[in-house]
C-alpha cells in the first residue's frame, strides 16, 4: 500500500513541475570573457539539480573507497567473533553432553579467536577436571589471577567444587574463603565442605541460611540439622566439651530421639550416665523410640531401682516392646531381682527372639546354678548370632 501512494505523489509531483515548466518562460544569462551564454530557466535548474546529484555521487564514491579498508577490517572482526562465539557455544554444548577431550578444544579455539581468556580457562578447567586431568586442569585455573579486593568469582566457584571432588575440603574452604560475599552456590560448597571436615558446629548456622534462600524446604533442613547435630554429639571425645555443645541444642533437637541416643551414649561412653539416663527420660517422655530404651539399661548407675520403676511406667503403654523388656530384664538382674528378671527376660523373647535376650537369660540360669538351661539359651544365643551373621553376608 505504501509503494502505491508513493507512485501517486512522485506522479503528482511531475506533473505539478510539467505545468509549472510551460508557464515559465524565464531565461538565465550566463556571461563570460567574450562570450554570452543563454539558457532556460529550466533547463538551468535541470542542470543543477543534475550537477549537485554528480556531485554527491563522486564524494560518496571517494568516501567509501577511503573507508574500505576499516569496512574490510571491521568485517573480519565481525566475522572473527562469531566464529569465536560459535566455538564457545560448542564447546559448552560438548561440556554438557560430556564429551570433554572435545570441549577443552572447542573452548581453547574460541579463545584463540577472541573469546575473553578467564571465561575459556575456566571452561577448559572444568573439562580438564572431568577428563581427571589435574595438572592441565590447574594450569588452566592459574590463567586467572586471584585478586583478593575483587576475585573472579567463576573461578573461585570452580575451583572450590573440583577440590571437593578430590577430597580436598580445606582447599576448597580457603578458596571459598576469598569470595568478600557468599552467594547461595558458595553457601552449598561451604556446607558440603564443612560436613566433610566433620565441623559440625558450624553447619547449622549455614543451613538456616539456605533455608531462607529456598535451597532446603523445611523438612530438609530439619533433616539435616537433626543429622548435624547428631554427629556433634557422637564425635565428642571430652566431657566437658560436650556438656557445653549439649547445651548449644536448641530443645526441640535436645528431645529428638536420634539427637538423644547419639548424646547419651557418647555421655555414658565418657562415664557420664546420670546425665545419659536424663536425657534418654527426657527424650521416651516426649516420643518413644526402642533403641533408645535398650541403651536405658546400658547407661544404670547407683539408682538402678528408680530406673526400674520408670521403665516399668513406659512398659503400661509398650507392652509389646521386646527391647523395653529386654532393658527391663538387664535392670532387674543388675539388682538382683532374679525372678523379675526372668520373667522380663522370657517375655522379650516371645516378643521378639534376639541373640542378646538368650545370652542375657543364659547368664542369668548360670548365675543360678541352672546349667541345662543355661546350655540351651547359650546355643540358642549362638544359632541366632550366626543366622544373622549370614544373612548380612547373603544381602551383601
Amino acid at each position: 500500500m505504501r509503494w502505491l501512494i508513493w507512485i501517486f505523489l512522485l506522479g503528482g509531483l511531475a506533473t505539478g513541475l510539467t505545468l509549472l515548466a510551460r508557464v515559465n518562460t524565464g531565461f538565465v544569462l550566463v556571461a563570460l570573457p567574450g562570450q554570452r551564454i543563454e539558457l532556460s530557466l529550466n533547463f538551468a535548474l535541470v542542470l543543477l539539480v543534475l550537477g549537485f546529484m554528480l556531485f554527491y555521487l563522486l564524494v560518496r564514491v571517494l568516501a567509501t573507497t577511503l573507508e574500505l579498508p576499516a569496512r574490510v577490517s571491521r568485517f573480519r572482526a565481525a566475522r572473527r567473533r562469531e566464529s569465536a562465539h560459535g566455538a564457545l557455544v560448542e564447546a559448552l554444548r560438548e561440556f554438557f553432553a560430556g564429551r570433554y577431550a572435545r570441549a577443552e578444544k572447542s573452548v581453547n579455539r574460541a579463545v584463540a579467536r577472541g573469546e575473553p581468556a578467564d571465561l575459556g580457562a575456566v571452561i577448559a578447567a572444568h573439562a580438564a577436571h572431568g577428563l581427571r586431568a589435574p595438572e592441565r586442569r590447574d594450569r588452566y585455573l592459574d590463567q586467572v589471577v586471584l585478586d583478593s579486593p575483587k576475585p573472579d568469582v567463576a573461578n573461585v566457584i570452580g575451583r572450590a567444587q573440583m577440590l571437593l571432588d578430590e577430597r580436598e575440603p580445606e582447599a576448597a574452604l580457603a578458596a571459598l574463603a576469598l569470595l568478600p560475599k557468599k552467594h547461595t552456590a558458595a553457601m552449598r560448597l561451604e556446607l558440603r565442605a564443612r560436613q566433610r571436615l566433620g565441623q559440625w558446629e558450624l553447619v547449622p548456622a549455614l543451613i538456616d541460611l539456605l533455608e531462607k534462600r529456598g535451597v532446603f524446604s523445611a523438612e530438609q533442613a530439619d533433616t539435616e540439622r537433626r543429622h548435624a547435630w547428631q554427629e556433634l554429639m557422637a564425635r565428642q571425645t571430652d566431657a566437658v566439651a560436650l556438656t557445653e555443645a549439649w547445651k548449644r541444642v536448641p530443645e526441640r533437637y535436645r528431645r529428638d530421639t536420634t539427637v538423644a541416643s547419639a548424646a547419651a551414649a557418647t555421655f555414658h561412653a565418657l562415664g557420664q550416665s546420670q546425665e545419659a539416663q536424663a536425657i534418654i527420660e527426657r527424650s521416651l517422655d516426649k516420643e518413644w523410640d526402642s533403641g533408645l530404651a535398650g541403651l536405658y539399661a546400658e547407661c544404670s548407675g547407683a539408682d538402678t531401682l528408680r530406673q526400674i520403676e520408670r521403665a516399668e511406667r513406659w512398659l503400661r503403654d509398650h507392652r509389646e516392646d521386646g527391647t523395653l523388656l529386654f532393658a527391663l530384664g538387664r535392670l532387674c538382674a543388675k539388682q538382683q531381682l532374679w525372678g523379675k528378671a526372668q520373667s522380663y527376660l522370657e517375655a522379650s523373647l516371645s516378643a521378639e527372639p534376639t541373640y542378646s535376650a538368650h545370652f542375657e537369660l543364659a547368664q542369668l540360669h548360670e548365675r543360678l546354678g541352672r546349667a541345662d538351661d543355661a546350655r540351651a539359651h547359650y546355643r540358642a544365643s549362638l544359632d541366632l548370632a550366626v543366622s544373622r551373621i549370614n544373612r548380612s553376608a547373603g544381602e551383601r
